[in-house]
């Protein structure tokens, strides 16, 4: 049975005496729940799980009697509650409980969730200093490959979603099952039912948009344009905020030592999960080598993204650019991904003109597997 790195994690969170509230993080259908759950098998003191999706109550007063609940096995219980942002007001409530318990002798609380706006807003409100936040992405190539034995090419066209695997050999399935059971079900569920957003329809019609551009650097108007709509670019900046915030796409910035020129930059696409490209193109045109780069350009800024949040760019000066550009630390790299056969690197070679102190390096399919792994030790270890 495969077991996610951040059933470790909690493991060693939980070992400390008196740990802050546990927050996971993360996109549906990637294991989230599987691996708490596996995570409770191995746990040695008491401890109680209750879901918000099994419950018609979504008030404060549900996670009374969850809490209530838990502490009749035990004051130090480890109380695990399940997609969280489904509670009205939970975060108030949450407090409450939380800081009263302090009081009382403890108890450990672990909560998990779906929706990174509603949950960040009410981890930054309410429970400021009292969390810590675990991410559990979607599935990694290193992952797919040991669970599935997927090469490179079938991550890019079907990766990111475990439960989608058996449904391969017959491609309507699988389409059916990613869109209608999971796209669809973040989409109304996590966005819509959680946010104000007044046409919908339109709405469905900017992610099959962003679907087709992975690894591009997309302006605010060709995007508008394509929406059959009438808008502006403060929509498209709304509309690509919440799909941020529920874990589907990525959005980065220009590098520049200016921050107001990188704020107000085209974005480029970055799909966190490789199978959404597929939904809109199909498996056969990823044969195809230019949407292969497009592909392995956008499965490459995923995973800097993840190690890397708020910290990875792009980098363009005219016809010269370089994929991405990311800052660890005080240092900065610039990194260009190439899919077949290399060619000249103008780009690198031009923003270390315009940037002495970035090093540089080159991500293609031959060492994509030792990036994959650990693209902070593959920096350092590569990058001059």
């Amino acid at each position: 049975m495969i077991k996610r790195s951040f059933i470790q994690q909690l493991a060693l969170r939980f070992a400390d005496k008196s740990p802050l509230i546990q927050v996971i993080l993360g996109p549906r259908q990637v294991g989230k729940t599987t691996g708490t759950l596996q995570f409770l098998e191995t746990y040695e003191g008491p401890s109680h799980y209750c879901s918000a999706d099994a419950t018609l109550d979504n008030t404060g007063l549900w996670l009374e009697q969850e809490w209530q609940l838990a502490l009749s096995k035990g004051s130090n219980t480890l109380l695990v509650v399940d997609e969280i942002q489904k509670i009205a007001n939970w975060s108030e409530t949450i407090k409450k409980l939380w800081d009263n318990s302090r009081l009382k002798g403890g108890m450990k609380l672990l909560l998990l969730g779906s929706s990174s706006l509603v949950l960040q807003k009410g981890l930054t409100e309410s429970l400021t200093g009292r969390f810590e936040v675990i991410s559990v992405p979607h599935w990694s190539y290193i992952e797919s490959k040991d669970a599935f034995g997927y090469t490179l090419e079938e991550y890019l066209k079907f990766g990111g979603y475990p439960g989608a695997q058996k449904f391969e050999g017959d491609f309507d399935r699988w389409f059916s099952y990613v869109k209608n059971s999971i796209v669809d079900t973040v989409i109304g569920q996590d966005i819509l039912f959680q946010n104000p957003i007044r046409k919908p329809a339109l709405f469905k019609q900017a992610f099959a948009i962003l679907c087709g551009y992975p690894g591009q650097e997309v302006s605010y108007s060709t995007l508008l344009g394509q929406l059959q709509d009438k808008g502006n670019t403060d929509l498209i900046k709304y509309y690509l905020e919440l799909f941020e915030s529920a874990f589907l796409f990525a959005f980065l910035s220009k590098y520049s030592e200016k921050i107001v020129q990188s704020k107000t930059s085209s974005p480029k696409i970055i799909h966190m999960c490789p199978a959404f490209y597929t939904l809109q193109t199909g498996p056969r045109s990823i044969s195809d080598s230019d949407k292969i780069g497009h592909a392995f350009d956008s499965l490459v800024g995923a995973d800097l993204w993840r190690s890397f949040p708020q910290n990875t760019f792009y980098w363009r000066n005219k016809n010269h650019e370089v994929d991405y550009v990311v800052k660890v630390f005080d240092q900065v790299y610039g990194i260009e991904v190439k899919s077949g056969k290399k060619g000249p690197l103008k780009g690198l070679g031009k923003l270390k003109e315009a940037y002495p102190y970035i090093k540089t390096v080159v991500v293609d399919k031959s060492n994509y597997e030792s990036f994959a792994k650990s693209p902070i030790l593959f920096l350092e270890q590569f990058a001059q």
